[in-house]
């Protein structure tokens, strides 16, 4: 009830002002006040476009005045407004005015150092191009797919019904539907609020099996197959691991197992729902493969790939030398980087644990162009990903297409308040607390994440434009440019080793990564290979 205490006081306080007003006429300006107080605080319980005003009527305006000048204040006194807290005010500035169709343009000039090392920019063409559709779109599907999907460049990164309120999944849904791009589900399963806007559905099967266990916990076909052949879900992701909390598993304790969150997941209330931190289907790259087409025939053809964040090399390496042994190969792959974000997770593993995006996402690009099956297989790529310029840059290190959440729930209202894992989300997207996400309005939130996609896309769309570019495909790390020094400048093909196509086939190439692991790796195991556990023996010894 904390969060209704001004309003409340105000209702309190207005009579006894009005009877103190009789006796000292001064009070009238308080019964003024409290009166308005009462206006305000009415209005914002009954609106519904701010689920933070339904939630925190009057004093949300406090809030509201300090953010207007806040500017000011981190200018003179704070911060400046690139400073990643993990996101900085410029990315959700960018995010807020594009989701309410608000301009996005700046004056005065860059905020940001031209002559700083890391500063990056893209090209310009002296011919620029001339794009009149920014819906950006690939195809995900190889040989053995015969249900491939037009997926858009930009689309929901895995967030799961019980991370996300209902109301949240409702929204990103529904903006979905109308953006004709995809929401993937998380590892939570299909809710029942993913299904009511219609929006094309990622499905992601965590270790948990969610939606598809039987009562053991393990993988389960006929629940598989109910819920895989909706044609609302588009493609099957397994998901290895996540970028936040690789290897790390999790439990949703049984108190937070509600009744509806049980019917998703297809697990009994009042047990402890747990995700091992490994899979149970399968215990090795070409098991994994081989579940991989399992899960195809399965769906009857629907595109299946899996989600990863890279860890150990030798892993990934046993994973495409399956590939190449079986001719058993996923249609897609998600490379989730280190700095991807989730609800709660332990210090340690959000800190150091993890490749981070950029260097995962060449490692997987490099290796399947090295085995010359790049053109068979799709990359998604997700990591801190909010502007057009972040996705060009990330599909021009290899990527086809982006995932962003915490950009998505940007455009939902989220003010990252870092208290995810707290089931008090002040804006009703990250808790399941109805008291909170009720006065989230899926409706008036569907079409700002509609807008923020749109005009992302069309963002997009001028930069590309401006490099002489009419799509995505076209881009290339020759497209990117960095500052490595006060004097040097290198793009990204220059400043980075990429692969010729098959050039893992005719010999080792002169890359560290690969000149160390590659020979190791093996498709039976994804223990250390055997001279890496010979030296951890020798230092027992």
């Amino acid at each position: 009830m904390h969060r209704y205490l001004v309003y409340l006081l105000a209702i309190i306080l207005l009579p006894v002002s009005v009877v103190l007003a009789f006796k000292w006429p001064s009070w009238y300006w308080g019964s003024a006040l409290f009166a308005a107080m009462i206006i305000i605080g009415t209005l914002d319980i009954l609106q519904n476009r701010s689920a933070l005003r339904r939630n925190y009527p009057v004093l949300v305006h406090f809030r509201y005045f300090f953010e207007s000048i806040g500017p000011e204040i981190r200018q003179y006194f704070v911060q400046n407004d690139l400073e990643n807290v993990p996101f900085s005010r410029q990315d959700r500035s960018l995010v807020y005015r594009r989701s309410r169709n608000e301009m996005d343009v700046l004056p005065f000039g860059t905020l940001r150092s031209a002559y700083q090392v890391d500063y990056e920019w893209i090209n310009h063409s002296m011919r620029p191009a001339r794009i009149d559709n920014t819906d950006f779109r690939v195809t995900i599907g190889g040989p053995g797919c015969t249900q491939p999907y037009s997926a858009s460049v930009f689309n929901i990164s895995a967030m799961s019904f019980g991370a996300l309120s209902a109301n949240a999944v409702r929204a990103l849904n529904g903006g979905a539907k109308l953006g004709n791009f995809a929401q993937d589900t998380g590892e939570g399963s299909i809710s029942p609020y993913h299904r009511e806007r219609g929006g094309d559905l990622i499905w992601e099967i965590g270790s948990g099996y969610f939606g598809c266990r039987d009562e053991q916990g393990r993988f389960n076909e006929e629940r598989f197959i109910a819920n895989a052949t909706d044609p609302q879900v588009k493609m099957i992701e397994i998901k290895l691991s996540q970028g936040a909390k690789p290897g790390h598993g999790g439990v949703l304790p049984a108190a937070k197992v509600s009744e509806e969150i049980a019917l998703t997941r297809g697990v009994p209330m009042g047990v402890d729902c747990v995700s091992p931190p490994g899979h149970s289907a399968f215990s090795n790259p070409v098991e994994l493969l081989q579940f991989v087409a399992r899960l195809r025939e399965l769906s009857g053809g629907k595109p299946v790939g899996f989600k990863l964040a890279i860890g150990h090399p030798w892993e990934w390496f046993g994973i495409a030398k399956a590939m190449q042994e079986t001719g058993l190969m996923p249609d897609y792959i998600v490379v989730d980087g280190a700095e991807g974000g989730t609800g709660a997770a332990p210090v340690e593993f959000m800190d150091h644990v993890g490749v981070p995006m950029n260097e995962a996402l060449m490692l997987v690009h490099n290796t399947l162009v090295g085995l010359n099956i790049r053109q068979h297989i799709r990359i998604g790529a997700a990591g801190k990903i909010t502007s057009a310029f972040d996705i060009a840059r990330t599909i021009s290190m290899g990527a086809d297409w982006c995932n962003a959440g915490r950009a998505f729930m940007f455009s939902l209202g989220c003010i990252q308040a870092l208290s995810c894992h707290t089931d008090k989300c002040p804006t009703g997207i990250a808790t399941q607390d109805r008291a909170r996400s009720s006065n989230l309005d899926p409706t008036q939130k569907t079409a700002r994440v509609f807008n923020y996609h749109r005009n992302t896309m069309r963002a997009l769309g001028e930069l590309l434009s401006a490099a002489g570019l009419t799509h995505t495909d076209q881009l290339g790390p020759e497209h990117i440019l960095r500052r490595v020094s006060p004097t040097q400048i290198r793009s990204l093909g220059s400043l980075y080793r990429f692969l010729e196509p098959g050039e893992l086939l005719e010999g080792q190439p002169e890359h560290s990564v690969f000149r160390d692991y590659w020979p190791l790796a093996r498709t039976d195991s994804f223990d250390p290979p055997q001279r890496i556990q010979h030296l951890r023996d020798s230092r027992l010894h």
